[in-house]
């Protein structure tokens, strides 16, 4: 494990200070699915965002200057990029837990989860912003599952668990169970902060671009009879139920909304057969 103080103080006393967490599979997440966090620590003296990163980077898809890197010149890239993006967005930290895809993946690997209570632990935040759990990606849905069980054993309940957008949007999920994060209003900011990732996006990912568009898609097509509150906005899925009752099942609980989203459309073309 690593840990990088932007600001220079100490570990202890960055972690104390955390009121969001953000704990991503890979570099560059946290500033496509946390944004919102990092937009309310951003300047304030109350409120401090800390950022996790639970894998090493190795695996990278690369192009361009970044063609002939090898899978460690790649990851000391990636984690040079994250560091510059935890100083630019005035993180109180920054984690490198750097596991491999396979051990995030593994159902039976504790040591992740370990590593995470023992954030958890020391940061104690009211919010924590992960993967949600019907996205595209595995290793996404690894790191929210261990999330969950890091926070079910600490028997730590935060303010709110958000499951975040990155390889899958939410606009299809119910509005009753859609969390919407207004992340209008600091374009510049966004901009700076996923503008750092140069091995992503001049490797042939343009990550920038595609998550800028999904907010403005998100807040257009939110609201189909009326005009456009805000012109930024992110979606999550509320995960804190399931840290707060810790019978419920992590996997009949997705398949619920997935459900609900089926019957939905089921009702609505129905409707007009």
């Amino acid at each position: 494990m690593e840990i990088y103080i932007p600001s220079g103080i100490s570990e202890d006393k960055a972690l104390e200070k955390t009121t969001h967490l953000a704990i991503a599979a890979h570099h560059d997440d946290i500033e496509i699915m946390a944004y919102d966090g990092i937009l309310n620590c951003f300047g304030k003296d109350d409120k401090h965002f800390t950022g996790v990163v639970v894998t090493n980077g190795a695996g990278s898809p690369r192009s361009g200057i970044y063609a002939h890197y090898t899978d460690e010149q790649m990851q000391a890239v990636r984690k040079v990029e994250q560091k510059k993006a935890a100083f630019v967005g005035e993180y109180c930290a920054q984690v490198f837990l750097d596991y491999t895809s396979s051990q995030v993946k593994s159902p039976t690997n504790t040591d992740v989860i370990d590593d995470i209570k023992s954030i958890i632990e020391r940061s104690t935040p009211d919010y924590i912003y992960t993967h949600n759990l019907a996205d595209k990606h595995d290793t996404h849905i690894g790191v929210a599952v261990k999330v969950i069980k890091a926070l079910r054993e600490l028997g730590y309940t935060p303010k709110a668990v958000y499951g975040c957008e990155v390889w899958r949007g939410l606009d299809w999920l119910g509005d009753e169970h859609k969390v919407s994060f207004d992340v209008s209003g600091r374009d510049n900011l966004g901009a700076a902060l996923l503008g750092v990732f140069d091995s992503q996006i001049a490797g042939g990912k343009r990550y920038d671009l595609a998550t800028v568009g999904r907010w403005l898609a998100n807040a257009t097509y939110s609201e189909s009879h009326g005009v456009d509150k805000v012109n930024a906005v992110s979606y999550a899925m509320d995960l804190t139920p399931l840290v707060r009752d810790h019978n419920l099942d992590i996997k009949e609980f997705i398949l619920k909304y997935v459900q609900d989203f089926a019957n939905n459309i089921s009702k609505k073309v129905g409707s007009v057969l």
